[in-house]
């Protein structure tokens, strides 16, 4: 071996011996008090370790294979890698761009008449019920490891797009430009990536901010008829170009780049749902009003960099389930001005939303019946009562609860939903519900459960 190769195998062993030991840190999280993970039962544990390897499976392809001159979308989170009390009705996708550079995307969706407000048709193919993207500068969340990346300035939105201002061509195809500046003369489907403005360590007279990635979500209402939205994106002028082929510096900062990911998402995902979310009761550094309650909501709050960030033209609230085996939760959400959309999730206290495929770990606004004085009402229980609306623990005592409401403009404060819970026992969840409720029969809740399985094998089918 040349005196090179000799450099070169050490330079990528030593980074492979870092990835490593980033990866030991991230295990760490799992079981180690000071790193503030959840209750060390069997199934937490368990699920821990399910939890870490989703973050490897997704640090694969964003340290490896993230190119912003050639860039094209991957699940940002998916039925493998779950977290952060992931939306069951969405996918996630997000990919690397230079916000310098101009970008074309299209899509061709199935039927788009409800994202124009009109009435959704009852059967066919129709596109999601409702798509946005995001473009942003700074760090996905959770990268940095540290909760200091969620000050003001930090991260920087420098444009957005839904699908109520998407235009759709005759043909049934939608471009979107993506670009620093919009052209003289333009008038298609844009979203800006550039911001004028300052990070927090920046001086007032800092320079603009350039999105380095565009995420997004495509939220499914009907599961057995919409269909997922295939994107292209195309950084304008690198049509046809290769990369420069791979190298030993390369590949090591990628190495070191995979293990770093890993480490600080597993890190400061439990500092948040412990420090600032208070899941585990409220500390210092829990956000008054905002903090997780047990068997209770917290303030409705509007999506921001304070919280998480999220999608941005949500209306979000949260709380713990904590349910022994003969107990439930019913849970009313009273809505005063009806949002383009209407979810709610549970979720492991690693952030894992519970099963949506094979059990009914969510609901949202189509799948839910709505009683008769107009009040959406949710049991939240260990085992099937036999009443509509049932999300199911999947036997987890402890849990995270998320609703969300989507505006693709947030309507003023009054004007929010408000939601409640009260716990009850379980051989009682009727005497808490309407007279006229309905049953559920077990076949009609594995036909529930057949549909869900089909849409989500479909949703994040590999061909």
């Amino acid at each position: 071996m040349s005196d090179q190769s000799t450099e070169t195998a050490t330079q990528l062993r030593a980074a492979w011996d870092a990835m490593i030991q980033a990866l030991q840190d991230a295990r760490d999280a799992i079981d180690q008090p000071a790193l503030m993970p959840p209750p060390a039962t069997e199934r937490n544990l368990a699920e821990g370790y399910r939890y870490l390897m989703g973050y490897v499976h997704s640090a694969v392809e964003r340290a490896f294979h993230a190119d912003p001159d050639r860039p094209h979308f991957r699940n940002a989170l998916s039925v493998i890698t779950r977290s952060t009390i992931d939306n069951a009705d969405a996918i996630y996708f997000a990919t690397a761009i230079d916000g310098r550079q101009s970008y074309r995307l299209r899509g061709k969706p199935g039927d788009t008449r409800h994202w124009r407000g009109e009435e959704a048709l009852s059967a066919g193919s129709k596109a999601p019920h409702y798509v946005i993207f995001e473009a942003t500068s700074g760090e996905l969340p959770g990268d940095t490891g540290s909760l200091m990346e969620l000050r003001p300035g930090v991260k920087a939105q420098t444009g957005r797009l839904d699908s109520s201002h998407i235009h759709v061509d005759e043909d049934g195809s939608f471009e979107i430009l993506l670009a620093p500046e919009k052209p003289e003369g333009y008038s298609g489907n844009y979203i800006s990536t550039c911001r004028a403005g300052k990070a927090a360590s920046e001086s007032a007279e800092a320079a603009p901010r350039y999105a380095n990635y565009i995420s997004g979500r495509q939220l499914f209402n009907d599961w057995e008829h919409e269909e997922a939205i295939h994107f292209e994106i195309t950084q304008l002028g690198a049509e046809g170009t290769h990369p420069p082929p791979y190298s030993a510096a390369r590949a090591a900062a990628e190495l070191r780049q995979f293990g770093d990911i890993v480490r600080n998402q597993m890190h400061f995902w439990n500092a948040f749902w412990t420090i600032l979310m208070g899941t585990y009761g409220e500390r210092e550094g829990s956000i008054p009003g905002v903090a997780f309650p047990r068997n209770s909501f917290n303030t409705v709050n509007a999506a921001s960099g304070a919280t998480g960030g999220g999608q941005s033209t949500n209306i979000y609230a949260g709380g713990v389930f904590e349910l022994e085996p003969d107990e439930a939760l019913i849970i009313e959400n009273h809505i005063r001005l009806k949002p383009q959309y209407i979810g709610f999730q549970v979720g492991n206290l690693w952030g894992e939303s519970i099963e949506y495929a094979n059990q009914i770990g969510s609901l949202n606004g189509h799948q839910m019946t709505v009683d008769t004085d107009g009040v959406l009402r949710i049991v939240l229980a260990h085992s099937d009562p036999g009443v509509p609306n049932w999300v199911d623990t999947t036997g987890h005592r402890e849990g995270f609860m998320t609703p969300r409401w989507t505006y693709s403009e947030t309507p003023a404060q009054e004007d929010w939903p408000t939601i409640t819970a009260k716990k009850v026992r379980f051989s009682e969840i009727r005497q808490h519900l309407p007279a006229d409720t309905g049953t559920v029969s077990a076949e009609q809740r594995r036909e529930q459960i057949r549909i869900r399985q089909r849409h989500v094998q479909k949703r994040y089918r590999m061909f």
